[in-house]
């Protein structure tokens, strides 16, 4: 039996952020959509949207990623997911769920599989649907357009997108002997920065602590310490998350602000699995990406009702016995 609540919490946490990712005007996430507590529809005009900055132009068909997409970028105001549906995930945990099914389905993890399955599913017309892609992605098939080695593309980015598939990696191999070895092999295939693969350790310590019945604040106390003080939080938590993650820790995706904000919503919503999602949310920033943290722990201490599974479109292995 496979623990799977976990991963999963990371896909709603990503799909209930996805209308809001990237707002740093909170006042206008919340004119837009209201409060955060249900799954919604992406909708244009953005108005914080600055991947009108960001530009990729493939070299050849190798590097073809943005598909029909790529009229989009350089225009303003378009919001980065404005194709997705109510329910969906991004692009980044799209991959998590097809790399959760390709272990599954070969019961082991193997590099060179995963990264054919990788460029497969982002060489593909329609696979996604997603109109940004981030840097990782264009750096990746930039190197693989000039015939790197699928091996030798990864980019030293620094973002929280990282950790991305790390809740379905544990779940696809949770007997695995060396799980912490087994993350930081496969983050590194495409984010080679240090601190994303400390994140990711931290990560996996988090995962394996709480398997062991230890609590969210325990394990983040005895594992996170140097990311996190609940020292700190502990004094801050009565204080609006609108402040803390703004004024204390900075919304953004670069993983030295972006990890410590996520372990921040984890630890004050410890016990309560939607309050951390539609929290995380509704604070903006790279929401998306830090709902890998915040949706996967808060998963794996505590349940996770019914209706957010019901109304998130994903796809697992429908044979796996779950729980």
């Amino acid at each position: 039996m496979i623990h799977i609540t976990p991963f999963l919490g990371s896909l709603v946490a990503d799909a209930l952020a996805l209308p809001g990712h990237w707002y740093y005007d909170r006042a206008a996430l919340a004119r837009d959509y209201g409060s955060l507590d249900s799954y919604q529809h992406p909708r244009n005009p953005h108005p914080d949207s600055i991947f009108w900055r960001s530009s990729y132009e493939a070299l050849n068909e190798k590097g073809d990623i943005l598909h029909d997409q790529a009229p989009f970028w350089g225009v303003k105001g378009i919001h980065y997911h404005q194709n997705l549906k109510a329910g969906d995930n991004t692009v980044n945990f799209q991959l998590a769920q097809e790399l959760f099914a390709l272990i599954r389905k070969q019961g082991a993890y193997d590099q060179d599989a995963w990264l054919e399955t990788y460029i497969s599913c982002m060489l593909t017309p329609g696979w996604h649907q997603d109109t940004y892609l981030e840097e990782y992605h264009r750096g990746f098939f930039t190197r693989y357009s000039q015939g790197k080695e699928p091996r030798k593309c990864g980019i030293r980015d620094e973002h929280i997108g990282g950790l991305a598939q790390v809740p379905a990696l544990l779940a696809a191999l949770p007997d695995h002997p060396d799980p912490k070895s087994l993350v930081k092999q496969h983050v590194a295939l495409t984010h080679r920065h240090s601190n994303v693969l400390r994140a990711a350790d931290c990560l996996t310590r988090l995962h394996l602590r709480l398997r062991e019945g230890v609590t969210i604040r325990d394990a983040i106390m005895t594992e996170a310490g140097d990311w996190f003080s609940s020292r700190k939080a502990a004094k801050r938590e009565h204080r609006p998350d609108l402040e803390i993650i703004g004024s204390v820790f900075s919304p953004a995706c670069y993983i030295d602000q972006a990890f410590p904000a996520a372990l921040y919503l984890t630890w004050k919503y410890h016990d309560d699995f939607s309050a951390g999602i539609i929290a995380n949310a509704m604070v903006g920033g790279d929401s998306c990406h830090r709902g890998a943290v915040v949706g996967s722990l808060l998963g794996a201490a505590n349940s996770i009702e019914d209706h957010w599974i019901n109304d998130l479109n994903y796809t697992l292995v429908p044979e796996e016995t779950v729980a």
